[in-house]
């Protein structure tokens, strides 16, 4: 008698390597997104690395004139700039960092939509889940907490 085999997700045990950023930005740990964004070995390591790597890409460029002054004043890292710190770490790096996976997981969620999902599936995943939109807001309203920027501009035409 043969024995059916059923492959379930797993949780990945091995640590993944950091991924380095900029010298103004904070690396990114591909464990601590992981376990942050409750992600499971469905996501694999590779999928998560590339979305990270956009997701930092895109920060830094949402950042890039704001990092720019700040490094011109001498200070040489996100963490350098004067901010409340929480926990050890300055809140600029913690809002870098939730919009990072915030964005990351929008990615994701993008591309997991599109593999295979039933329209019932896609129903239940709209009301359980935060949407790709959804994620992308968070992540521009923690970026823009770090420029000071914190609420809605509203022009009239």
């Amino acid at each position: 008698m043969q024995t059916a085999f059923i492959a379930t997700p797993t949780t990945p045990t091995a640590a993944p390597d950091p991924i380095t950023n900029t010298p103004f930005f904070p690396p990114i740990d591909l464990t601590h997104a992981r376990e942050v964004l409750r992600l499971d070995g469905t996501v694999t390591r590779i999928r998560l690395r590339s979305a990270l790597v956009e997701a930092m890409t895109h920060a830094n460029g949402e950042l890039a004139a704001w990092a720019d002054g700040h490094k011109s004043q001498g200070r040489a890292t996100l963490a350098a700039v004067q901010a409340d710190t929480i926990d050890g770490e300055t809140v600029h790096v913690q809002r870098y960092r939730r919009g990072v996976y915030a964005w990351a997981h929008a990615e994701l969620l993008d591309r997991q939509a599109n593999v295979d999902t039933t329209p019932a599936g896609q129903r239940q995943a709209d009301a359980t889940g935060p949407t790709a939109d959804s994620l992308r807001a968070d992540a521009r309203r923690a970026w823009r907490e770090i420029l000071g920027r914190s609420g809605w501009t509203v022009e009239l035409l």
